[in-house]
């Protein structure tokens, strides 16, 4: 083969959303932080998210994961998301899958019972427990970076849709929340074409009509994905409900979201419809479930935060090793709108 740029990369799924993860082939940049890490990569090495994620290589539904050694001293190892048309500061489904793959394939090494991590991600240190039994990582949960309420109860206007009330809060990304009983989803899974084309115009509309920066990073900003939030009702004698985050440029989030559950818990708080220590479980429209629940408060930019812990199972499925033929005359891919919508 005349591959160049080959990089390896194991897949994984984390409660049904793919999360590639980059185990080889890459050399981060040295940066004095994750968050300067993860910018000097979008700026510089761009190549990797055209070529791994769009067409002939990639797909619409994945998103990929770059292991680096960490900047934090106590930290295990770095990561970072690479989404199609984002680099978002955390994601906890691809977290999931990247310390499945870590520990499976031994580049950590991996013991039965609870093994204890620190990962080192652009929003923040993320403390994980990952349960392992007989070669396998079973399940992870994480304690995820502070998350917030940026605005309650707005009204945005949406072309085509008109008025409506949403909420942006944040959970290592910043999330528009929208009920999807007001708008007449149900959360289905034959509901995810509607739920797609409306959530990225709902997205658009907050992004521009409801100003939101992180009040630490100033390079966090910008409202990244909408969440349709179903009813909250007990499962099991568990406080429960549905969920479809839509990820841009337009496909809806197979796992539960973790980010968004994150989110979701800080808005239940505000609301007082979750209290700490009180369990809560998200399902997708794939009815795969993360276990969450708000460990305690904290403050963020002089502001009420939470802290939440969210659990979830992922799987490998595979190895493989991409790169680009000097003839190819796709290097970094192509996207047509018949699978990338906005294209």
């Amino acid at each position: 083969m005349r591959l160049q740029q080959v990089v390896t990369v194991v897949g994984a799924h984390a409660e049904g959303e793919v999360g590639r993860v980059i185990t080889g082939g890459v050399i981060a940049p040295r940066a004095n932080s994750m968050f300067e890490r993860q910018v000097a990569i979008q700026r510089d090495q761009d190549w990797l998210r055209t070529m791994l994620l769009s067409d002939p290589r990639g797909s619409v539904n994945a998103a990929v994961n770059l292991v680096t050694p960490p900047v934090a001293a106590e930290a295990d190892f770095g990561m970072i998301v690479i989404e199609s048309d984002y680099y978002p500061p955390m994601s906890g489904s691809n977290l999931i899958c990247t310390v499945t793959a870590v520990l499976e394939t031994g580049m950590i090494g991996m013991r039965d019972g609870v093994v204890k991590l620190c990962v080192d991600t652009p929003a923040g240190l993320v403390q994980v427990e990952a349960e392992c039994d007989g070669g396998k990582c079973r399940r992870v949960s994480f304690q995820n970076v502070p998350a917030f309420v940026m605005h309650r109860d707005k009204s945005v206007d949406v072309p085509g849709l008109g008025r409506i009330q949403v909420d942006v809060s944040y959970g290592g990304m910043i999330y528009v929340i929208v009920s999807a009983d007001s708008l007449g989803f149900r959360l289905e899974r034959n509901d995810a074409r509607a739920l797609v084309e409306l959530g990225e115009r709902i997205k658009l509309a907050a992004a521009e009509q409801l100003p939101s920066v992180h009040p630490e990073n100033p390079g966090i900003h910008t409202i990244n994905q909408t969440l349709f939030a179903g009813p909250l009702h007990e499962r099991d004698g568990i406080k429960s409900a549905r969920n479809a985050v839509i990820v841009s440029p337009g496909r809806v989030d197979r796992s539960p979201c973790g980010t968004g559950s994150s989110a979701r818990m800080a808005l239940m708080h505000a609301r007082g419809e979750l209290e700490v220590g009180e369990a809560f479980n998200h399902y997708s429209l794939l009815d795969t479930v993360f276990g969450c629940r708000i460990e305690g408060t904290a403050t963020v930019g002089g502001g009420p935060a939470v802290m939440t812990r969210v659990a979830g199972r992922a799987w490998l499925t595979g190895v493989s090793c991409y790169g680009t033929d000097p003839e190819d005359p796709f290097p970094e891919g192509y996207r047509l709108n018949d699978t990338w919508m906005s294209c």
